[in-house]
């Protein structure tokens, strides 16, 4: 028998926990599925993670200013890629544990896998068909697993993902998603970010903190 709940919500970023959250706190029978990483795009791979990597590159460009603060900095100061990317990192994880802490304090269920609506009111949670990009953070304790699920409302915040441009589809190593950006292997000489959006800018000022030749195509 399926279990039953009053409100399930697809996908865990701020959307979904956030509703998740407020529908517990309403009095509601909640839970949340979520197929990769608690927090959603924007803990793991968004706003987070590139505010961290923006951190490292602001130290830099003070680091290398020094003498305007009338400082004296001996030796010279150059970026450690693996080590910066390796603190971005560290703080999504923190937080993503933080979101899975929120949800046990709150009683939400969460109920890991890919959701599908099958009819109305109707979830049924299989393994997930995405790629795994990073290996997965712990689980919390109160996990739930495949099976199906009903409830009398279902909140989609499935979010969104990166789109391929005819001609110039992503390879993870000439041509670069949101997810090569944040976690290079080493950084490169040169740059092109296509977009000069929120996303495109935070890049443009990360990588050319760290001394990359950077140009913005808009």
């Amino acid at each position: 028998m399926a279990e039953s709940y009053d409100v399930i919500i697809i996908g865990s970023g701020p959307g979904g926990y956030v509703a998740a959250i407020r529908a517990s706190q309403l009095g509601l029978k909640t839970a949340i599925v979520e197929r990769e990483h608690m927090g959603g795009i924007c803990l793991n791979w968004g706003c987070i993670p590139t505010k961290a990597l923006l951190r490292s590159a602001e130290v830099l460009d003070h680091a290398n200013h020094f003498k305007d603060f009338g400082l004296v900095l001996e030796g010279t100061v150059k970026p450690d890629a693996k080590a910066v990317v390796g603190r971005s990192r560290a703080v999504s994880a923190r937080l993503n544990a933080g979101v899975g802490f929120l949800m046990k304090k709150n009683k939400i269920d969460i109920i890991w896998g890919e959701g599908k609506i099958t009819k109305p009111g109707e979830i049924v949670v299989g393994k997930s068909s995405k790629p795994v990009v990073e290996p997965q953070h712990p689980l919390p304790k109160n996990v739930k697993g495949e099976g199906t699920y009903t409830a009398k409302h279902i909140i989609i915040a499935t979010g969104a993902r990166p789109r391929a441009l005819p001609g110039i589809e992503p390879d993870g190593k000439l041509i670069w998603t949101y997810f090569e950006a944040l976690k290079p292997e080493a950084l490169p000489k040169s740059l092109i970010v296509m977009g000069s959006g929120a996303i495109g800018i935070e890049f443009a000022s990360f990588y050319r903190s760290m001394g990359v030749d950077v140009t913005v195509v808009e």
